[in-house]
Formats: C-alpha cells, sequence, structure tokens
C-alpha cells in the first residue's frame, strides 16, 4: 500500500504571486508529503519583478518555464501552467500534484485534479482566497514554513511616538481568540462525528477528518508543531492505550461531558 510520503508530486510554482526568499524551507515542506518528480517554475522572466528567483532555481533544481506577457494586466502564465498540469496529469507518472500560487484562477485545475484522483497540495500565502484553499486536499500557508515557534503572542505595533499601539494589540488577541475557539469548535465537532458508544475518538482519524473540512488547518497557527500538544491544550479528554508494541500508544480523545 502506497504511503503519503510515497507520492510522486509535480511542483508548479506561479512566480509572479509568490515570493522567493523561502524556496528551501519550501521544497522540505513539500518532501514531508511526497517526492517531487517535477519541479517547474512560471513567469515572464524578462520582467524584473521576478528577478529574485533566477538566483535560487539552480540551488534547488527547478526548471524555469518561459512565459511572455502578451497584454498588460493580464496574467498568462496561469495558462502555462494549467497547460502543463493537464500534460503531466495525462503522462500517468505522478500520483499528485502542488500548486504553489496565492492566486485563486488555480481553483479549477485544483478540483480537476482531485476528480482524476490526484492528491492536490496548496501552498500560498494567507492572503489566498478561500475558494482555492478547499479545492486542494491540503493548504499550507508559506507564514509558517520554517516556524515551528508560530507566534501566539500579539506582536505590539508601535505609533509614531514609539510606543505600542494598545488598541492594534488587543484586536490581534481578540481575532486570535476567535481563531482558537474556532478550532475547538472544529475539532469537538470531529470528535463526535468519529466517537464510539462512549465517546472516544482515535487522534490519527480526528486529524484526517479536520483536515478534510478545513484543508489549511494546521497546528502550526497556533504556535504548535504537531497535533497532539494542540490538543493537549484544549479541554479535552485524553487517554493514552498501550499497543503493545515497544513505546507506541495510540491516543484516544473525548468531548467533556
Amino acid at each position: 500500500m502506497q504511503t503519503l510520503n510515497d507520492l510522486r508530486l509535480a511542483v508548479l510554482i506561479d512566480a509572479d504571486n509568490i515570493p522567493f526568499h523561502n524556496v528551501t524551507g519550501m521544497l522540505e515542506e513539500i518532501a514531508k508529503y511526497g517526492t517531487p518528480t517535477f519541479k517547474r517554475i512560471y513567469g515572464d522572466w524578462t520582467q524584473p519583478t521576478i528577478a529574485g528567483w533566477k538566483k535560487v532555481l539552480l540551488e534547488n533544481a527547478i526548471t524555469p518555464v518561459q512565459q511572455y506577457s502578451y497584454t498588460k494586466g493580464k496574467n498568462s502564465t496561469d495558462s502555462a501552467m494549467i497547460i502543463d498540469a493537464m500534460d503531466i496529469l495525462y503522462s500517468g507518472r505522478v500520483d499528485g500534484f502542488c500548486i504553489v500560487s496565492s492566486d485563486s484562477d488555480f481553483t479549477r485545475l485544483a478540483t480537476r485534479l482531485r476528480e482524476a484522483g490526484m492528491k492536490v497540495i496548496g501552498i500560498g500565502e494567507r492572503k489566498t482566497p478561500s475558494p482555492f484553499i478547499v479545492a486542494c486536499d491540503k493548504f499550507i500557508y508559506l507564514e509558517i514554513i520554517n516556524a515551528p515557534s508560530a507566534q501566539r503572542e500579539p506582536v505590539p505595533v508601535k505609533e509614531k511616538k514609539g510606543k505600542p499601539n494598545k488598541t492594534h494589540v488587543a484586536s490581534q488577541e481578540s481575532e486570535q481568540q476567535i481563531q482558537i475557539r474556532k478550532a475547538k469548535r472544529l475539532v469537538a465537532t470531529s470528535i463526535s462525528d468519529l466517537a464510539d458508544e462512549n465517546g472516544w475518538a482515535y487522534l490519527g482519524d480526528v486529524g484526517n477528518l479536520i483536515l478534510k473540512k478545513q484543508p489549511d488547518f494546521d497546528p502550526r497557527n497556533f504556535g504548535f508543531a504537531k497535533l497532539t500538544p494542540l490538543i493537549r491544550s484544549f479541554d479535552f479528554e485524553i487517554d493514552e492505550r498501550e499497543t503493545g508494541q515497544n513505546n507506541i500508544r495510540h491516543i484516544y480523545i473525548r468531548n467533556r461531558k
């Protein structure tokens, strides 16, 4: 049986919509989900706006694909990526795709690839529109890659006089609290969906269901490297059960009554 890490992935990068400064971290993140057999990046390389990519391409064995901007204001790289994606799909040489872009124009592509049985992983900035995010099996924010200790505490924004803007800090705290409440509710409903007659659900199954419901869910958004520490920070009952194998335990969780 093929595991997630055995997947052959086609990595397609939209240079017009993705910053180049963390390419190594991005590729290391992709390696967690499979082996990149295609690594292509699309853009108009005559334009100075994407010149920063040129140095990192050789270092990471990424193949640049030239696509001229025939009309000002039109993003012609989208069409080139979509055409190549379909060619790769029908070649039968990959098991999944990693689309690196913050552009919602790839929503239909992600949907079509999933219809063909492909695993689709999206990577983009937090500004990525929701339709593209939910069209992927898994979506990862660039901002949390290579940031295992994601900021849970709001960073004070200074006013012109150099003093912290308390109103802005308070609004950041409020937004974080809202996101934490949403995460707790998502976990709680997922537990209820999978619970046995005693209310217990296997944590691995809960994690898989959460990703199906919300592809951009990631413990690193809340300052935790893995799902288990995040769950422990919430108010759920936890039961670690022996498996009979050395140092291997299965974790079950349930909502408190």
